[in-house]
């Protein structure tokens, strides 16, 4: 717990150096001209897709009633796009987490490196085309279970627990890859993971809830629909800023476990090796 919060600690003052909040800066751009280019041309579609499925659902009449009963008819108009609005987020999360991991990540262990952990020799157990097609595949897993899960986000609590456990999941499966790539050999990383499984997902687990700040900022008010462009380039730079955070988070405490687990590695074949 320790070895977790001082790891926090650290990364939160690391994310306010100005090199940090420029590799920020980067998968911003890029997730907004891809996504901004997408919502331009496609929203009407989708809007009118979801409008025309809910409408041939036999729960949206009984929820329409329920508006008009409470009063909320004006409702009706804004819940085909909020579920666009619901259903692009986490696609937008996972377009920044790939640019984070194949962009930012790499600048951010170097970072770390001169500053923190200089003694620590790079082995260079993964790379570059390694780390993109095991964040691909994470990411297509990760996918798989959003859509199985998908009817669950409708029922509490499940709306406030599963987008935080997935994205903590995906988030810990892809940065700690990352985190380890140019300092650890394969065999490292996998005992590394093996032996703190549990605190680097629970890292990831804290990175998913931050995660859902900028969701709560859009389920604050459906009225947030007007300010859709603006409130969308706000979010993703929310996230790449948190996601950043998460890999300094990710990345000091796999450094220093791997500095700690070495340094066990010496000490027990030092012990080997003197004669009684």
């Amino acid at each position: 717990m320790n070895d977790l919060l001082r790891s926090f600690g650290r990364a939160l003052s690391s994310a306010l150096h100005p090199r940090m909040l420029w590799l920020t800066f980067m998968p911003f751009a890029a997730a907004a001209i891809v996504w901004g280019v997408i919502l331009w041309f496609s929203w009407q579609a989708w809007t009118d897709a979801t409008r025309a499925w809910l409408e041939s659902w036999a729960f949206t009449a009984s929820l329409y009633g329920m508006f008009d009963w409470l009063g909320f008819s004006s409702l009706h108009a804004v819940i085909a796009p909020f579920i666009v609005i619901a259903l692009a987020i986490p696609l937008i999360v996972v377009t920044v987490l790939l640019l984070i991991a194949t962009l930012s990540m790499p600048a951010v262990i170097r970072h770390l490196s001169v500053r923190q952990f200089a003694s620590l020799e790079m082995r260079r157990g993964g790379t570059w085309y390694g780390s993109l097609i095991h964040a691909l595949w994470t990411t297509l897993v990760c996918l798989v279970l959003l859509v199985v899960t998908l009817p669950l986000w409708l029922v509490p609590p499940f709306f406030a627990l599963i987008p935080p456990l997935l994205w903590g999941w995906l988030t810990y499966r892809v940065m700690t890859y990352d985190a380890l790539a140019l300092h650890a050999t394969s065999e490292e990383r996998r005992a590394l993971v093996r032996r703190h499984r549990l605190p680097l997902l629970l890292i990831g687990v804290a990175s998913g809830l931050l995660g859902s700040l900028p969701t709560l900022l859009w389920a604050s008010s459906v009225w947030l629909i007007v300010l859709f462009p603006v409130v969308t380039a706000a979010t993703i730079w929310i996230y790449a800023f948190i996601l950043v955070f998460s890999a300094l988070w990710f990345g000091y405490y796999c450094l220093r476990a791997l500095q700690r687990m070495r340094a066990e590695e010496h000490g027990a074949r030092t012990v080997a090796t003197v004669p009684y």
